[in-house]
């Protein structure tokens, strides 16, 4: 896959996506075949040919126009999405939006402002900032209820279940730098036997709801006569007004149906592109095929 360079060419492609986990390889495809499908060149980046790839971009003897970027956490790839701001690309989700808009405490007060129904909640401090608490009412959460760090994904640092102020206090010294937010439990209607947890993934402009289970975290298809049926265009409009918000191309959120619709998980955008054809727990495959057809489309609004 990997490509060499005339480094006494120019080149400039359309998109450029970097990536490196296995499992994208389904997105990449989609990406792939969408760009083929509007005439946009195509620039990946991976393992194999990241140096040479990185040498010709900072040379000037390679450039793009827009930037998809798929290899968060790996610090070698850092180099490409700096350049990309640097020299004014269009980048897909920028770093510094997705670190503002996945801080759950930031959310949490902008989705409340605008008028969005989420679950009870209390805000903490990080633990380096406030080592000691006020005295807390835990009245209001009920008799279990959940702690999450403000920032990560994965359910990382997230505790179920909890009961007392004494896991609260401890649970603040596993991110200490991190705010916290204490959350009720949302437990959601059923419609016809099945509990009204979805997810949502919104692409540029897009939005696609699927049913969630959070047990099994198996996906579905909310299908045009279920939205009709269950009143459920709800979760798109909502979700349009969280996309206006958080100023993200692309992104994931959770929302339970209860009395009301709650936004329960307000945004992810490090989403798992796996497949629902290669994973149980995977995305709907017309679901991710669909995402990248709309990221392309912000290539070609770029071309």
């Amino acid at each position: 896959m990997g490509q060499s360079f005339d480094y006494n060419l120019l080149m400039q492609y359309d998109l450029c996506l970097p990536w490196y986990w296995e499992y994208d390889a389904d997105f990449v495809r989609f990406v792939r075949n969408a760009c083929t499908e509007n005439s946009l060149s195509l620039w990946e980046i991976t393992p194999g040919n990241l140096l040479d790839s990185t040498t010709a971009l900072y040379l000037g003897h390679t450039t793009f126009r827009t930037l998809l970027h798929r290899g968060q956490g790996e610090a070698r790839f850092h180099p490409i999405p700096r350049w990309a701001k640097e020299h004014g690309a269009r980048r897909i989700n920028p770093v510094e939006v997705s670190a503002w808009s996945e801080d759950k405490a930031t959310m949490h007060l902008e989705l409340i402002s605008r008028g969005l129904h989420t679950p009870y909640t209390i805000l903490l401090a990080p633990f380096v900032e406030q080592p000691v608490i006020p005295q807390l009412d835990l009245k209001p959460l009920g008799e279990h209820f959940v702690i999450k760090p403000s920032n990560g994904g994965g359910g990382e640092g997230v505790i179920l279940g909890a009961s007392s102020v004494r896991e609260i206090l401890q649970a603040r010294l596993e991110f200490p730098e991190q705010k916290y937010l204490i959350q009720a439990h949302v437990t959601p209607c059923k419609l016809e036997g099945r509990p009204a947890w979805f997810r949502i993934f919104y692409a540029h402009g897009e939005t696609y709801p699927c049913w969630w289970d959070v047990d099994t975290h198996v996906y579905a298809n909310v299908t045009a006569e279920e939205e009709a049926r269950y009143e459920l265009s709800r979760l798109r409009e909502i979700t349009q007004r969280i996309a206006s918000i958080c100023r993200l191309d692309w992104f994931s959120t959770e929302i339970a149906r209860t009395d009301e619709f709650i936004v329960v998980d307000y945004v992810n955008d490090e989403i798992d592109t796996r497949v629902q054809s290669r994973a149980l727990d995977g995305v709907p495959d017309d679901v991710m095929e669909n995402i990248a057809r709309q990221l392309v489309l912000i290539a070609k609004e770029k071309q």
